[in-house]
């Protein structure tokens, strides 16, 4: 099980898997609860959950440590939680799940600019080459269509490049802390600031269960539990095992799964998925990396 659980193919499907689902699961929750409370309860409940590991862990750390820790917290797992919501608000789920695969390219421009980290010449044409079949699904299945909504699409992209900052600070800053540590130090912190948004919601002092609230608790719970909390603790485990890079390649195989959930659900299908998707793939093919380029090569 252990075995299972180091593999890095197997942590990179996991949470493609999961995080996949996650724009579905953010689209059923909206049905019922806002966007802030949809953000503030993902990273309170995920605070409530690892605190018991994450309040000592937090108490244990030097400043150094704990100013990267909340840093990363904030771009990672504090930020783009409201964002996604409040995008797909407009935006459909799978529309949502493709914009997320620019995560690579803003990884490999900011690990440059921010952190020195030179990239292959063909890493760097996987990027372009994917980058340019999540255009082509947004500008030919979504950017003519009269419901379209590109600012909100745009959260999304934000969003995207607010997760590269923490991958990169992760590998760069924080290679040798423990990554359940990690994450449970991360989501105890930002708790706090998501209770106090939660409060000012009104949800706390309102909220009367009702009959159509028990599928939306259900959705919001996996949310929380399996796309939040548990799927950070294995991407920076596996940020942590290969690079910044590698663990980013779930952003472009997660739109598949989002796209699988939207159809299920009835989201529209065009020919341009396909033709994004096989760019997508091509980009997949560029910007891996062979094992001999692991951990230590990733280092300036």
């Amino acid at each position: 099980m252990n075995k299972i659980y180091n593999n890095r193919w197997f942590l990179l499907l996991f949470i493609s898997i999961t995080w996949g689902s996650s724009f579905i699961l953010i689209k059923k929750s909206l049905l019922v609860f806002t966007p802030y409370e949809i953000g503030a309860i993902r990273v309170l409940g995920s605070g409530l959950i690892l605190g018991a590991i994450g309040i000592p862990a937090l108490l244990k750390m030097g400043k150094n440590n704990l100013l990267w820790v909340i840093i990363a917290g904030f771009f990672g797992n504090f930020l783009p939680m409201f964002l996604f919501p409040i995008a797909q608000t407009r935006v459909s789920s799978s529309l949502a799940g493709i914009l997320d695969s620019l995560v690579p390219i803003f990884i490999l421009a900011f690990g440059f600019l921010l952190f020195g980290i030179k990239s292959k010449i063909t890493q760097v044409i996987g990027a372009i080459i994917g980058f340019i079949g999540a255009a082509s699904l947004i500008f030919f299945s979504e950017g003519n269509s009269e419901n379209s909504q590109f600012g909100y699409a745009m959260l999304i992209i934000l969003g995207g490049a607010s997760y590269a900052v923490n991958s990169l600070i992760v590998k760069e800053k924080l290679p040798e802390l423990n990554a359940v540590k990690l994450t449970a130090a991360v989501y105890s912190f930002w708790a706090i600031p998501s209770g106090i948004i939660l409060y000012f919601t009104g949800m706390i002092q309102n909220f009367e269960m009702q009959p159509t609230y028990i599928e939306p608790i259900i959705y919001m719970s996996f949310l929380t539990i399996f796309g939040t909390a548990i799927a950070m603790l294995l991407y920076f485990k596996l940020i942590q095992k290969t690079s910044a890079v590698f663990a980013s390649i779930s952003s472009y195989l997660l739109p598949v799964v989002a796209i699988i959930w939207g159809i299920l659900d009835g989201e529209e299908f065009t020919f341009w998925y396909i033709v994004g998707g096989a760019l997508i793939s091509i980009g997949i093919y560029l910007i891996r990396e062979k094992k001999a380029l692991t951990i230590s090569t990733t280092k300036h």
